[in-house]
């Protein structure tokens, strides 16, 4: 069903990468979202109005904050595929986890508002007035939602939309919310009746209490979702998968000797842009090996749509002398801790002076006792080693 409307309504629909196309997959979505919303929210707010049940009620409110969130991601899709401009050279992509902050604040308002009905209903109880065919009702919209997860998360993985994939979440877990939802009402049923008329579990208010569990699950979505987000917009570690390709995509031209200092900056779905420094032969052709690097960067623009930019560090490649310095400075630096590595080495030599430079590559949490730690370690192993060797060491995080 999901494939058939994506080829319907979806205009250019195989070219996932293309921006313009990115926001009608968002759009498709967000209207779907709309109409099912639409519709379970006036289906359970009619059930929840005639039984007066808490827990129906919140129940319909959830699917209400899940139109709502629908409509924001369709403003989202909109907004971020706009081009760059003088204020925004990098386009407006990051609008999109804008909207999924919005979003998560919206389900959270909605859970402490029910919330606060919730413990009314249980401090103060009313009677629920339920049927079979109304519970069937509810059972019958839960279909509903699994269709809904099923082809949010389709869409999400096919755009790489961190949205489309908090919004399949969602809609499972709505899942689960409804069926608490029915497994109080049937409970109500059940102890409500005359066979447990003036018994202790006549007393308990189930509907209070499953409006009270449904509540605060919303409130969790919310909140999960708003810290996933957040840490978007701060700028979180890339994809590993991500920057694996890179590296094996650089370190797969001619004359690469090695490659770090990886950085990749998120300005939203399909807009990365990524640096890194590859290390080259010292003595190799300085216009072969740029036409090498050019070819590189023009390749993850088009296979992973990255734009790349890359650094040479020439290096020294035929010295066994140089190789066994960095082998024991590599060593030196493990044996310290195993996390750490070294790159960019070189050496100044001299009869009775010896500088080993290079870069000490520790986590990003390291404090700076840590790192002070580290190298006077390091520079003195070395000198223990070897009084002629003297450590220049620049530390820094991986990134």
């Amino acid at each position: 069903m999901i494939k058939f409307l994506v080829r319907k309504f979806v205009k250019e629909h195989e070219n996932t990468g293309d921006q313009k196309v990115r926001a009608r997959y968002m759009t498709l979505s967000g209207v779907l979202g709309i109409c099912c919303n639409a519709f379970l929210f006036a289906v359970k707010l009619t059930v929840g109005l005639i039984t007066a049940s808490i827990s129906i009620t919140s129940d319909a409110f959830n699917n209400l904050s899940d139109m709502g969130t629908s409509v924001v991601s369709i403003v989202g899709a909109r907004l971020s595929g706009k081009r760059p401009d003088r204020d925004h050279p990098f386009g407006h992509g990051r609008i999109e986890y804008v909207a999924s902050l919005v979003m998560a604040m919206l389900i959270m308002v909605f859970g402490v508002e029910l919330l606060k009905t919730s413990v009314e209903g249980i401090i103060d109880p009313k009677p629920v007035a339920l049927s079979v065919p109304l519970i069937l009702i509810l059972a019958a919209s839960i279909l509903v939602k699994v269709w809904m997860f099923v082809y949010n998360r389709y869409l999400g993985k096919r755009i790489g939309s961190a949205l489309l994939e908090a919004t399949a979440r969602d809609s499972l877990s709505d899942c689960f919310s409804t069926l608490a939802v029915i497994a109080g009402a049937i409970l109500t049923m059940v102890f409500g009746g005359k066979a447990f008329a003036g018994t202790f579990w006549a007393k308990i208010p189930f509907d209070g209490i499953i409006g009270l569990l449904v509540s605060l699950l919303i409130i969790w979505n919310g909140f999960s979702m708003a810290k996933e987000v957040v840490g978007l917009l701060l700028g979180g570690p890339p994809d590993p998968e991500l920057v694996k390709k890179i590296e094996e995509l650089v370190l797969g031209g001619k004359d690469i000797l090695g490659v770090h200092d990886l950085i990749v900056h998120d300005y939203g779905p399909g807009r990365i842009i990524a640096s890194a420094h590859a290390e080259v032969p010292y003595k190799g052709d300085i216009v072969e090996i740029h036409e090498t690097i050019d070819r590189i960067e023009t390749e993850a623009h088009e296979q992973l749509g990255i734009v790349l930019v890359i650094h040479m560090d020439p290096v020294v490649n035929d010295s066994p002398r140089v190789d066994a310095l960095k082998a024991l400075a590599e060593s030196v630096c493990k044996e310290f801790d195993a996390s750490y590595s070294i790159h960019d080495f070189r050496i100044t030599d001299g009869e009775e002076r010896v500088n080993m430079i290079f870069d000490m590559v520790v986590p990003p949490e390291t404090p700076s006792a840590r790192r002070r730690e580290a190298e006077e370690f390091v520079a003195r192993r070395l000198s223990e080693e070897d009084k002629t060797l003297h450590a220049v060491i620049r530390t820094e995080s991986g990134y």
